[in-house]
């Protein structure tokens, strides 16, 4: 039977994510992708908090870095490099966790991974070992769950579809279409660019060529006439979160796409792996807003005057009246059921 990492592309394998290596953390940097394979060194939990917010990993890359950068303070304090403290732990989640203020869970992670540290601090243990299990068992678990989104996501592609996407939707979206390919069906993926980023052009579009998907790449405003067009029967992103009562948020462009789905009667199935059931409505939601500057360039090539005024949202909300089902480790799920799935 094959495991993830046989489907996986070169920036999807945990190890290309986040590894320590020797003295220091090794994040794989998502910037520099697919032009060259680069990683950026970090000697501390600030240096991986920093590498969060410049965006060197993104989507579901933090949460393995900030599991590794925990890893990583563990051993320190074994070896009595820092304060083996309840202190020293807590300000290392409380710094990572604000690294993402709209995906939340990277910070749910973080606050079992702490609980589990505090509760060995108590009884003297290695720290790294109780924290390398805990890695361990998460990836054996999303794994699991991966596939079990993946299977639901192939199995309601069709023979023939057209799949637009946005953003980068990582692990599921990526296995699904490759499950889908496996079938035997004849599939098309359309990946829109993700302005400011790039994400789609630089993430989505090599690593579904790297599983053999035909996939096309659009820029972000040809979305709606590519529907028009009849070449899109089906929707499916990430989310970034989803509310107990199915409000989701991801890459700004997301939400359009949406409403021009639902204008064109396609079905919009986002992927959610770990709905926030202590979360509600879109008031439940932390939109991150990002520097304006970086809206003025592409790649740090500037595109208009330096004194332009720009706005960056970096996410948008979809209501639940817009998604036909969210793919869950639990199958497909209504919006409106959530509550009553994951109770």
């Amino acid at each position: 039977m094959k495991s993830l990492k046989d489907y996986m592309p070169f920036i999807l394998q945990p190890q290309n994510i986040a590894r320590i290596e020797g003295d220091v953390i090794l994040i794989g940097d998502r910037r520099a992708y697919p032009l060259s394979q680069e990683f950026v060194s970090c000697a501390s939990v600030e240096e991986v908090a920093v590498a969060i917010e410049t965006m060197v990993t993104q989507g579901g890359g933090p949460v393995r870095a900030a599991m590794i950068a925990m890893l990583f303070l563990a051993g320190q304090a074994d070896r009595g490099e820092v304060k083996k403290t309840p202190e020293t732990f807590i300000e290392a989640k409380k710094r990572l966790q604000i690294t993402r203020p709209t995906n939340t869970t990277m910070a749910r992670v973080l606050e079992r991974l702490v609980e589990i540290i505090l509760n060995n601090l108590q009884k003297g243990n290695e720290l790294a070992i109780e924290v390398n299990k805990f890695i361990e068992d998460f990836q054996k678990e999303y794994e699991s769950y991966s596939f079990a989104m993946a299977e639901t996501g192939a199995g309601l592609i069709e023979d023939g579809d057209g799949v637009l996407t946005m953003c980068f939707a990582e692990t599921s979206f990526i296995l699904a279409i490759a499950l889908a390919l496996e079938q035997g069906k004849n599939i098309k993926v359309f990946s829109p660019e993700t302005r400011p980023y790039l994400q789609g052009a630089r993430l989505t579009a090599p690593c579904l060529m790297e599983v053999g998907a035909d996939v096309t790449l659009i820029t972000d405003s040809m979305c709606a006439f590519v529907m028009s067009q009849g070449k899109i029967q089906k929707y499916m992103t990430a989310v970034d979160i989803v509310t107990s009562d199915g409000w989701a948020a991801n890459k700004i462009g997301t939400f359009q796409n949406a409403v021009c789905a639902s204008y064109h009667g396609i079905p919009y199935f986002p992927f959610a792996i770990d709905p926030d059931m202590t979360r509600k409505g879109r008031d439940g939601i932390i939109i991150e807003e990002r520097n304006p500057e970086e809206v003025k360039m592409i790649k740090g090539i500037p595109t208009t005057r330096p004194d332009m005024k720009a706005y960056y949202p970096a996410f948008d909300i979809v209501p639940p009246h817009l998604i036909a089902g969210i793919i869950t480790p639990k199958g497909l799920v209504s919006p409106y059921a959530l509550k009553d799935v994951f109770k």
